[in-house]
């Protein structure tokens, strides 16, 4: 029942659910970081907007910078004419994608 009291007494947020919501809460974050998984290697900007269709310029930035201010993708940015930008996992991404697998494997088993 000790689980429990963290709702009855508001405390839901000092729990690391709450904090890994935080992190990867929003429509594409995690769609981002899977894209980001598969791929093996950094994305450039163009290719994830590909890959999430049908996600708005606006949405992607946003997206990609609050999953770079929350230390889950890093931004190289290679100096250059045309400019040229990567996104790649930073480690602490990388330990994430065993739990989005987790995810991805149950909601194959609901879909049956």
């Amino acid at each position: 029942m000790e689980d429990i009291d963290y709702i009855k007494e508001n405390r839901l947020e000092d729990t690391g659910f709450a904090h890994t919501l935080k992190l990867i809460g929003g429509k594409y974050k995690m769609q981002a970081l899977y894209a980001m998984s598969l791929n093996h290697g950094p994305l450039r900007y163009n290719a994830l907007q590909r890959l999430l269709v049908p996600i708005s310029f606006k949405s992607l930035t946003n997206t990609l910078r609050e999953l770079e201010e929350s230390g889950l993708i890093y931004r190289k940015e290679y100096p250059q004419i045309p400019p040229k930008v990567e996104y790649g996992l930073t480690k602490l991404g990388e330990s994430l994608i065993p739990v989005l697998d987790t995810i991805c494997t149950w909601g194959e088993e609901q879909m049956k």
